[in-house]
């Protein structure tokens, strides 16, 4: 839809420049409205985090975060709307399952769980995170300061 967009707002712009010498006699033409739509998408990333079984009592709970500004109840708003815009500069999406053909090492991080739900730039998100082995655990980093530093 965006591209279509671009694409009709070229257009326009082509036939108004087409237009401008036999418009020049009669003066200037008006210089066109800026399009808040061509301007890029709004961040409307708004989460609810619940954490359980983390092992600290301050990062067990649940957290509403908000970007674009950062607001919420989450301790790290800030901090986690940034890593959540540069993960999504970088083409990742830090709700995405591990691929289950992953080859992950059998290491346990500990009976810290996870719940993220809400919207991500737009995006319907419901991920479920939890430390049962290296992929996961690796996951769960990656998402920090979203989720909290656990041991």
């Amino acid at each position: 839809m965006m591209r279509r967009l671009a694409l009709t707002a070229v257009a326009s712009l082509a036939a108004l420049s087409a237009a401008a010498p036999a418009a020049s006699a009669a003066g200037p033409l008006p210089l066109p409205l800026s399009l808040p739509l061509l301007q890029g998408p709004a961040d409307d990333t708004r989460l609810t985090v619940v954490v359980a079984g983390s092992g600290n009592p301050e990062a067990d709970g649940t957290y509403e975060l908000e970007c674009g500004p950062a607001g919420g109840s989450h301790p790290a708003a800030a901090q986690a709307c940034e890593r959540l815009e540069q993960l999504r500069l970088q083409g990742r999406n830090p709700f995405a399952p591990v691929p289950r053909n992953a080859m992950c090492t059998q290491q346990y991080g500990g009976e810290a769980t996870a719940r993220v739900t809400g919207t991500w730039h737009g995006h319907r998100v419901d991920a479920r995170f939890a430390r049962t082995n290296g992929c996961e655990i690796a996951r769960w980093n990656g998402a920090r300061p979203v989720l909290p530093n656990v041991r």
